[in-house]
């Protein structure tokens, strides 16, 4: 654990290509939403719209923002899938966390998170040895390797899911 409240699980890193440590992390990514979940579970309007850190976002955007990133993690592995090397396109998270469905009820998000895991989970889960050195071009970070995605995208479950988890131990929530 780190004492950094913007990373409170550390930063993320590229899984060792091993099958356990793969499956393991694909386990993750399927029981992310179930995390999230109970994360919040019990929690009233205010506590949802309480920062996880000064100047950090609400509970509830981080909510929609784990949906928000979770979609596109899930059309890029689908694109590197059929269309490796291809060029993906990056969004501005800090601009797509202030838009109206960000202040949706979570429970929107996490029913989005319910079944795109489920579809994501399916195709990570029947992926060859091989696919997983398959790619896609990132704009800021080059090529990302499927393995490397999914290292990423394992950690970004977690990480997020302590941010919440981290803001009600410090609040006795």
């Amino acid at each position: 654990m780190s004492d950094d409240l913007r990373y409170p699980i550390g930063n993320w890193s590229t899984p060792a290509d091993d099958p356990a440590v793969m499956t393991a992390l694909v386990d993750d990514i399927a029981a992310a939403p179930a995390r999230l979940r109970a994360a919040i579970s019990g929690l009233d309007a205010s506590q949802l719209d309480t920062p996880y850190r000064d100047g950090g976002w609400t509970v509830r955007q981080v909510v929609h923002h784990v949906a928000d990133s979770h979609m596109n993690a899930y059309v890029r592995v689908k694109k590197a899938l059929t269309e490796p090397g291809t060029p993906i396109a990056a969004y501005e998270e800090s601009l797509w966390a202030t838009l109206p469905d960000s202040r949706l009820e979570p429970e929107v998000s996490l029913q989005l998170l319910d079944a795109l895991h489920v579809r994501w989970v399916t195709t990570l889960r029947a992926l060859a040895p091989e696919d997983w050195e398959k790619t896609y071009a990132h704009p800021e970070m080059g090529p990302v390797t499927l393995r490397t995605a999914l290292g990423i995208y394992a950690w970004h479950g977690k990480h997020h899911t302590a941010h919440v988890t981290g803001l009600r131990e410090r609040q006795g929530w």
